[in-house]
């Protein structure tokens, strides 16, 4: 059992009575999986960890339904609710996170499930992106791990179920050399991907009563089949233990206590009203009344995504702890020679020309060819990417639709207009703008299969009318079936497609 281990926390009892320790060290190198039913107490040990462990490691929590935002009151943790910024906004506050070191809460109680995934998998993706001298350890936090990491597909999408699988995939088989450590939880280890929960090391394994999830279980605690039916027997906060940050062989451990809670509180049973039924019938349908005395409240603005940058920030120079993983984690940034900002610039440009003369380029994950662009950067011997990942995304959606240079005056007009372009609808947009500005033919379909990234020409038509309906283009159809596309914006339009 790794008691005495510093740094590390105690996360409750066994069975005797003696604390049980996690090496918060050894856990940084090893992740963590947390399984347990509705009610087996998962937030609790979570909660237990983070507060224990606050002082220690910056934190990083992925919240689907708002449950930890109340350590901000307690620990200072910053909530960013995910519901009130766009996606731009995420990433860059993702990439001050990695930058300051801040302890946040994504909250993504607000959003749907979908939305909640195509979330996560950007923050998470950009967490995992960040250059190698912000690669400080953190804590990433996953509650209701199955929702971002499914085993088989669901209701959403194909694309978002990729995305999500692929952040969450990437934190846990590959984060830790970047100072990521995954601590995942889920109420079923059969709903969750076998990938994501096979990199865990260490396992806290609470109630659970499905013969499936059971034996998974016992699997990977390495009890015997037989054995598994203890599993249905744990009390709500105790959990089976296993793993090298905590202890060699399976333990039974009841949680400790927390200092937080949930915004909701715990449910218990209360009075019922002492209404009789005609008076609880008025309540429920005189709507008048109602309408009459009732005064809605809005609900407080959410800060301004600059307000939480600003935060995250003045954290930059607040100690975290002595923590340091066994892998290669820098301190602090190496001071650098300062490369000539012109000289930047046009390697910038060439290196995007050569990426975007591939064929394929536009085909390949956001992830990939950030790598792929940062490794060409260093090849022209920059001492660091030059540009962090949002930038890098929004110039390489420019370079495909041909405009190299997007700083130049002769632009400034249509990269303003831009800004309030979606980022996976910027490339074809300015493919539209760079036409319509020269005077060029409408760009054909081929060509916004090629800016878009794919091969289906029903997702182009899909693409062409939702920027019509969202008002940033105007598309004309002549009697011989020639397109022209204009920007209202901007008062430009293309001439007509003669292919």
């Amino acid at each position: 059992m790794a008691t005495g281990v510093k740094p590390s926390i105690n996360i409750g009892s066994d069975k005797l009575g003696a604390p049980v320790h996690i090496d918060i060290e050894e856990l940084l190198a090893t992740r963590l999986l947390v399984q347990g039913n509705s009610g087996s107490g998962k937030s609790h040990l979570l909660r237990r960890l983070l507060e224990e462990s606050a002082g220690q490691v910056q934190q990083v929590v992925i919240d689907p339904e708002g449950d930890f935002v109340t350590l901000a009151e307690e620990f200072g943790h910053i909530v960013i609710d995910a519901g009130a910024y766009d996606g731009r906004e995420i990433v860059k506050m993702a990439a001050r996170v990695r930058e300051h070191r801040a302890s946040v809460v994504l909250a993504l109680d607000n959003l749907e499930l979908e939305a909640q995934m195509r979330c996560a998998a950007a923050f998470l993706s950009t967490l995992f992106d960040a250059p190698r001298e912000h690669w400080y350890p953190a804590l990433v936090v996953v509650d209701e791990a199955q929702m971002f990491a499914p085993a088989v597909a669901g209701d959403v999408s194909d694309e978002t179920r990729r995305l999500s699988l692929g952040a969450m995939t990437n934190l846990m088989c590959r984060g830790r050399k970047r100072g990521l450590a995954g601590i995942i939880a889920t109420q079923r280890l059969a709903k969750l991907a076998k990938n994501v929960a096979a990199e865990a090391s260490n396992f806290l394994m609470g109630r659970t009563f499905l013969d499936i999830d059971m034996a998974r279980a016992a699997d990977l605690l390495g009890m015997e089949r037989k054995q598994a039916e203890m599993i249905r027997d744990l009390d709500r906060g105790q959990f089976l233990a296993l793993g090298p940050a905590i202890c060699r062989r399976p333990v039974s451990i009841r949680i400790g206590s927390v200092r937080t809670s949930t915004r909701m509180g715990t449910h218990s049973l209360l009075p019922l009203p002492t209404a009789d039924g005609a008076s609880m019938q008025a309540k429920l349908f005189d709507f008048e009344a109602e309408e009459r005395t009732s005064q809605p409240l809005s609900p407080p603005a959410p800060p301004p995504s600059s307000a939480l940058l600003d935060q995250m920030a003045a954290l930059a120079d607040a100690p975290v702890g002595p923590v340091a993983t066994k892998g290669e984690h820098p301190a602090a940034t190496q001071a650098e020679p300062a490369a000539q900002s012109e000289d930047v610039e046009a390697v910038i440009r060439a290196v995007l020309a050569d990426m975007v003369a591939d064929a394929d380029c536009a085909f390949q994950p956001k992830a990939t060819l950030y790598q792929d662009f940062t490794v060409r950067c260093r090849m022209q011997k920059l001492p660091r990417a030059p540009l962090g990942l949002p930038e890098f995304e929004r110039r390489l959606a420019a370079a495909l639709a041909g405009i190299m240079d997007p700083v130049d005056a002769c632009w400034a007009e249509i990269m303003a207009v831009a800004q309030r372009v979606p980022d996976d609808m910027l490339a074809p947009f300015l493919l539209i703008a760079r036409a319509a500005h020269s005077g060029g033919a409408c760009p054909s379909d081929a060509a916004f299969a090629q800016a878009y990234g794919t091969r289906s020409p029903g997702r182009v038509r899909r693409l062409i009318e939702h920027m019509e309906k969202n008002g940033l283009i105007v598309v004309r159809t002549d009697f011989g079936g020639r397109r022209s596309i204009g920007i209202p914006d901007l008062g430009l339009t293309t001439a007509v497609d003669d292919s």
